[in-house]
């Protein structure tokens, strides 16, 4: 008897057809199981391991080894928005740039994420590298970047990306594929010489996530995961020194309970 089935049976839940009110669909086999090993308690990530007491030489310093990690791609990263009034959606995108002041991505200024940001003016990012059971989650507020940035990084693109994002309008509804690559054949043609400059769209641009909390996980095969959080006090927060400690810059940094 499955996993399943056994705490169906507590509840004499033993036929499914039976029962009208419970709706279960079993697409793949009972996952319940499900579980890989992460790392082992002497791999673990703690307050003593940190190479800055600030989040932006620690994500530096992780991102940096798991882009030496084949069938990482280290700068892909969720992002969720939501709107003023608090619906959310999440996608996937690349960072394109980190500094003192934050992290940077470029997108189309006329899509659900640049109208949700419009709206609500904060974000989260998460970056996940699997083969290194770590994860990164950034909570913030965005600022689009200046035009004269947007421009600089449109230009260093490659040609057919200048195009692309020309012919997408990003998220409204099309005819077709075809309809897509027929506009992408005509911008080809258009453009075919290469001292022909693309010319970046006014509505596609760059954003700027300045963090509020930076939080790095590593994973514990006994699910008592590593986590430490940097984060910005806020007005009227009281600090216990035996769990928060001082960091740069104004930060301070904590470790979680998983």
């Amino acid at each position: 008897m499955s996993v399943v089935a056994q705490r169906l049976a507590r509840f004499g839940l033993t036929n499914l057809q039976k029962t009208s009110n419970l709706h279960i669909r079993n697409m793949s086999g009972d996952i319940s199981g499900m579980r890989k090993p992460y790392r082992t308690q002497q791999e673990c990530f703690d307050i003593q391991h940190l190479v800055a007491k600030e989040p932006f030489e620690q994500f530096r310093q992780w991102f940096d080894e798991a882009r030496t990690v084949d069938g990482i791609e280290a700068n892909a990263m969720s992002l969720a928005t939501a709107t003023r009034n608090g619906a959310p959606s999440v996608r996937m995108v690349l960072l394109k740039g980190l500094s003192s002041e934050g992290f940077t991505f470029f997108t189309n200024y006329e899509s659900r994420k640049a109208k949700e940001l419009g709206e609500n003016p904060r974000c989260s990012l998460m970056f996940y590298w699997e083969p290194l059971k770590r994860c990164v989650r950034v909570e913030g507020n965005v600022e689009k970047v200046s035009e004269e940035e947007s421009l600089t990084y449109f230009q260093s693109r490659p040609r057919d990306s200048q195009l692309g994002a020309i012919v997408s309008q990003q998220g409204q509804v099309i005819t077709s594929r075809q309809a897509l690559d027929q506009r992408n054949e005509e911008l080809q043609k258009e453009y075919s010489n290469e001292s022909k400059a693309v010319p970046k769209p006014d509505y596609w641009g760059g954003y700027l996530v300045r963090p509020t909390v930076v939080e790095f996980w590593q994973g514990q095969s006994n699910r008592l995961h590593d986590r430490i959080v940097f984060r910005h006090l806020q007005p009227g927060d009281t600090i216990n020194t035996e769990t928060t400690h001082q960091g740069d810059n104004g930060w301070v940094y904590e470790r979680l309970s998983p």
